[in-house]
């Protein structure tokens, strides 16, 4: 296939798109737990949970391309009772990840004839992370958009060849080719974010602390207000799920998928606010008792060797990105600024950081970011082209791109987070 609209999106910040493709590399095509079609099967099922229908078609070829039973992609019906077990935790981590439990995992891998071993389920659940943050990304960056359709033409993708986005290898030509047209149409829509550098610097002679459950109860009120001026509770403006089998072309041989429906149960089952949550069921996640770096590192690279050190790097390489032009305006601090994004997100689901004043969010974040961010985040399938009329005025394209790496890494990590958690309570 050409060269995907991720990678041109991604070719922004070459340095992360080199980390991303050895990490997407590694999941896919390299020595791992689970077989190679399923592999590509769970990324569909992961999509599907979103409407994604760039990542689901993508997927379906190169399952088919992986020997897989072409069955199987006329939905969850017609494949192995073990790999459709997976669609509990799938739709939990998917939409409230908060939800998973030990008891989840037991129930995984129970001795039976479909149990699943530890290694398997540890790859299953960073194929779904992943794929449920790359849907995000896919949203946010407008690369689920038809190109034949009007709308974004500012994010529509640029043609540089035929290159397979999970098949590029790191430190190839293009993230340099990418990198100076991608500079040059950046310079070219260059607004300045005078605003936001007046927000940052506020941010050290205010004092004032706010809870973070606050911050939380006033997004939940605003809900319904979000949803009426921007169209968040509406279908997505690509054009809701069919109920129809896979295309097919003359020769019965499938092309990619209509049918998103069959790919998923309870398709109901979405975001719901942490704020609303039942107290006594589940508690906040506090993450000096449980973080990446002291916990769910050592556990994922122990049991799915070396990927530990591929997500790592991903994080970090996210967290030090400073080609954004934020980096260079005097008087911002890039840091504060991703650091109020990255922590809104995961106080989205619960995790906590006793060290953060969560009045900086919404110091740092005007309104309509948040709910661009929120959306992207929670159901990306919802956000629409209004929404982004009225977000991307402030940032050049780089910075937009930028903002969207920070959505995908800190959804990713939030969702490992809670089921490295589940997975460790589990084994102790």
């Amino acid at each position: 296939g050409r060269l995907e609209a991720v990678t041109q999106q991604m070719g922004y910040h070459p340095q992360y798109l080199d980390s991303f493709l050895k990490t997407q590399h590694y999941l896919m095509h390299m020595d791992g737990p689970l077989p190679f079609d399923c592999r590509h099967y769970i990324a569909i099922m992961a999509a599907a949970r979103h409407q994604c229908r760039y990542l689901v078609n993508l997927h379906v070829l190169q399952f088919l391309r992986a020997g897989g039973d072409p069955q199987w992609l006329r939905g969850l019906e017609f494949i192995p009772p073990k790999l459709r077990n997976l669609n509990e935790i799938n739709k939990i981590l998917a939409h409230r990840p908060w939800l998973i439990t030990k008891e989840h995992i037991e129930k995984l891998l129970k001795i039976s004839e479909w149990s699943w071993s530890l290694a398997e389920l540890v790859h299953a659940v960073v194929l779904l992370a992943h794929c449920h943050a790359l849907a995000s990304f896919v949203f946010g960056c407008g690369c689920e958009q038809d190109e034949g359709l009007g709308g974004r033409g500012s994010l529509k993708p640029l043609s540089l060849g035929n290159q397979c986005f999970c098949e590029a290898t790191a430190g190839n030509s293009y993230s340099q080719e990418l990198l100076r047209i991608n500079r040059k149409r950046s310079l070219d829509s260059c607004m300045e974010l005078d605003s936001l550098r007046e927000r940052m610097q506020r941010i050290h002679v205010e004092t004032e602390g706010r809870d973070e459950m606050r911050l939380l109860q006033q997004d939940r009120e605003e809900g319904e207000e979000q949803g009426a001026e921007v169209g968040v509770q509406g279908a997505s403006s690509y054009g809701t799920p069919g109920w129809v089998s896979p295309l097919t072309d003359t020769d019965g041989v499938v092309t990619g998928a209509t049918n998103l429906a069959c790919y998923m149960q309870d398709p109901d089952f979405g975001y719901q606010d942490f704020a609303r949550r039942d107290e006594d069921q589940t508690q906040v996640f506090r993450v000096q008792d449980y973080s990446w770096e002291d916990h769910g590192f050592s556990l994922v690279n122990r049991l799915y060797s070396d990927i530990g050190h591929l997500l790592d790097e991903k994080f970090r390489m996210v967290d030090g990105l400073q080609s954004s032009a934020m980096a260079k305006r005097q008087g911002c601090e890039p840091s504060v600024f991703k650091r109020g994004i990255w922590n809104y997100i995961h106080c989205m689901f619960g995790i906590r950081y006793d060290d953060y004043d969560y009045a900086e969010v919404n110091q740092l974040l005007e309104r309509m970011l948040k709910v661009y961010i929120k959306t992207v985040t929670c159901y990306p399938e919802k956000t629409n082209s209004e929404m982004f009329d009225r977000f991307w005025k402030q940032f050049k394209h780089s910075e937009k791109v930028h903002v969207n790496l920070l959505i995908l890494e800190a959804r990713m990590q939030a969702e490992l987070l809670y089921a490295l958690q589940a997975i460790t309570q589990y084994m102790i």
